[in-house]
């Protein structure tokens, strides 16, 4: 597996947007316009999803986030630990739900899949790799620490890690 590593904002970023075309989940061909999300509703007209209605006359498909849903394959992983998480756990994560809620507003397949405890911490999972590079940055951003940032282009995969 070939990997590149990504560093603080700003730096590689073409390689993130180079590699989200390579998505599995992203279709070859376009859907028909207007096409509905039969799953979460979100609707694909001119050439892009979002959160309109869909005209009753809409094609149906499940849309590329639902689909990671249903098959429980993320596209971004961002692992959080650390003292300070532990005791601001509620805090942090409500600065990810937050961040979900404003790129899925824009972007209805960049989405959460889950938060999880582990024994070292949290492990976020998202449906897309610019959410979770989104997150660990915005953290980062809030709380310092150290960011590590890592994605396979292969896979179109990004694993993120935050520790303070």
């Amino acid at each position: 597996m070939k990997s590149e590593r990504v560093g603080s904002r700003g730096q590689r970023r073409e390689q993130l947007l180079e590699g989200y075309e390579k998505d599995s989940y992203k279709s070859k061909q376009k859907p028909p316009d207007p096409t509905r999300c039969p799953d979460c509703g979100a609707t694909f007209r001119k050439g892009r999803w979002s959160w309109e209605a869909a005209p009753k006359e809409a094609h149906e498909r499940v849309c590329p986030a639902c689909q990671r849903i249903r098959d429980r394959f993320p596209a971004g992983f961002v692992t959080l630990s650390g003292e300070f998480l532990r005791e601001n756990k509620d805090e942090i994560l409500r600065l990810v739900r937050h961040c979900e809620e404003k790129e899925k507003a824009a972007h209805p397949v960049q989405r959460l899949m889950a938060i999880e405890d582990t024994a070292e911490g949290v492990l976020v999972t998202t449906t897309d790799v610019h959410l979770a590079r989104n997150i660990a940055e915005r953290i980062h951003d809030a709380y310092k620490g150290s960011l590590g940032l890592h994605y396979s282009k292969e896979e179109n995969l990004l694993r993120a890690t935050w520790k303070r």
